[in-house]
């Protein structure tokens, strides 16, 4: 940390940050660990998948609505989800 904050306000901003770090942390690391179970279920079986891309897709806006992640990115992130969902379901369907 470049030079130690001596004001009042920037010590509680300092200790609110940290607070708000461990927060989105948390909410970015449970957000991240569906979207990889929703892929790897997608990968297994893509008829079974569903409910993990149901659940990584609430997790995706749960986080957007919370500020953690940008809403363009969560708009991003459930349409490559949703388009290797339909990709492998179309796939095993041919099949």
């Amino acid at each position: 940390m470049p030079g130690k904050k001596n004001h009042k306000s920037a010590l509680k901003a300092v200790r609110r940050d940290a607070r708000r770090t461990v927060f989105r942390g948390a909410v970015r690391s449970s957000t991240r660990t569906y979207v990889k179970r929703a892929r790897a279920m997608i990968a297994k079986s893509p008829v079974a998948s569903e409910a993990a891309v149901r659940a990584a897709i609430t997790a995706l806006d749960k986080a957007a609505e919370k500020g953690v992640i940008h809403k363009n990115q969560a708009a991003r992130r459930k349409s490559r989800l949703m388009a290797a969902y339909n990709k492998a379901k179309a796939a095993a369907a041919a099949a």
